[in-house]
């Protein structure tokens, strides 16, 4: 079952991206734009699917997105049909347009997760988060407490020795069972220089490792924290559509802060390593890294989905679609939003943006772009693996 919920929300997942290049094809369509190509994925090109009104329908080998391809695409172009050649308005409608979809989605299938059971996040996104309350209904709150997690592991540690690492749980030690920092702490202190048998969970991996603690601090050689795991789920009826914008917005809020948080790592790790600071650079990496998935750690995320059934798979779906209309909203050339802020600041500055100088400017995005999918994808391994 977890398997068919797992295939039926990548399908979902691949299907965002089709909805998001339809915004775009018709909105190119009812604008007098002609459309070449609609493509799902990225070239190299794959198999024709065939043509229809003038548009080819292909499959592509790189499985990361979609794309349709314009007419004349770039804004200097002045052809009749071409994208170049239509108005600005049509061409920020145009460029506008996959966002509309994806936002358009997330809200009906916000809507319906409202209606079946909406994940309360309250605690991940930091505040409240939004629901009717006089249309509120508790259906399932499950917390997972008394949970203990190392968050990092001293060097040459009696913890490194033995294998421990950052993420695994600690159980108990000597019998002792760990549900609290302050339990952990108060049986290293009382075995302090003693060999002590440690429960470990690592993934789904339980372990005992025999470790003789230091005599002073650090007595184990850890950092802990309280991971306490909670899903409740509130279903809405006649306030769902008002829950689902409510969330959409939260949610919104929520991600413009992650990025925030993202860049500042990221600022964090480029100072450290021009300084030589290690501590900096080692901040700012974990910082940013926290921030962000590529489609590694979007696959697990849908794994995990599945595990939790239908309305947890529709709801990560929705906040994806949400995200990708974000991400296309802004300033990143390649991206939706940053073509439209390139034609529109060359419009400021009243001067023309040539082929040449757009098709640069593109290429550079792109590069950014897939450069941040390959470190996503690196950082999302290393989670798994580690």
């Amino acid at each position: 079952m977890i398997i068919l919920l797992f295939i039926l929300g990548f399908i979902l997942f691949i299907s965002l991206v089709l909805v998001h290049e339809w915004g775009h094809f018709i909105a190119s369509k009812k604008n007098g734009v002609e459309v070449e190509e609609f493509g799902l994925g990225f070239p190299p090109k794959a198999k024709s699917l065939g043509s229809k009104n003038g548009t080819e329908y292909t499959l592509n080998w790189l499985p990361l997105g979609g794309f349709v391809k314009l007419k004349g695409e770039h804004d200097s172009d002045t052809s009749k049909g071409s994208f170049g050649a239509a108005s600005l308005k049509a061409k920020s409608i145009i460029m506008l347009a996959g966002v509309g979809m994806n936002l358009i989605t997330a809200f009906v299938l916000f809507t319906i997760v409202a209606l079946m059971g909406m994940p309360n996040l309250s605690k991940s996104i930091g505040f409240e988060q939004f629901t009717v309350k006089s249309d509120t209904k508790i259906t399932k709150d499950y917390q997972n407490k008394g949970v203990i997690k190392i968050d990092s592991v001293v060097a040459d540690s009696p913890a490194q020795k033995a294998g421990i690492l950052a993420d695994d749980q600690i159980i108990s030690i000597d019998g002792v069972q760990i549900n609290t920092t302050e339990k952990l702490g108060e049986q290293t202190k009382s075995n302090a220089g003693k060999q002590v048998s440690v429960g470990i969970k690592s993934g789904e991996v339980a372990d005992v490792k025999l470790i003789t603690l230091n005599s002073a601090s650090p007595y184990l050689g850890v950092s802990s924290y309280s991971d306490e795991f909670g899903i409740q789920l509130r279903q809405s009826t006649w306030s769902a559509p008002i829950v689902a914008v409510g969330v959409m917005k939260d949610l919104t809020g929520a991600t413009f802060k992650g990025l925030g948080t993202a860049l500042k790592g990221l600022g964090s790790l480029i100072a450290g390593g021009i300084t030589g600071n290690k501590q900096a650079r080692q901040a700012g990496q974990t910082s940013a890294s926290s921030q962000v998935a590529g489609p590694v750690g979007i696959v697990q995320t849908l794994y995990e989905g599945a595990k939790l059934g239908f309305g947890f798979m529709l709801f990560i779906i929705a906040i994806i679609s949400l995200t990708l209309a974000i991400m296309n909203v802004l300033p990143i050339p390649a991206l939706d939003g940053g073509r439209l802020y390139t034609m529109l600041f060359f419009r400021i500055i009243k001067k023309p943006l040539t082929q040449k100088i757009e098709e640069h400017i593109q290429m550079v995005g792109f590069g950014f772009v897939m450069s941040l999918v390959i470190l996503t994808t690196i950082v999302d391994v290393s989670r798994i693996i580690r």
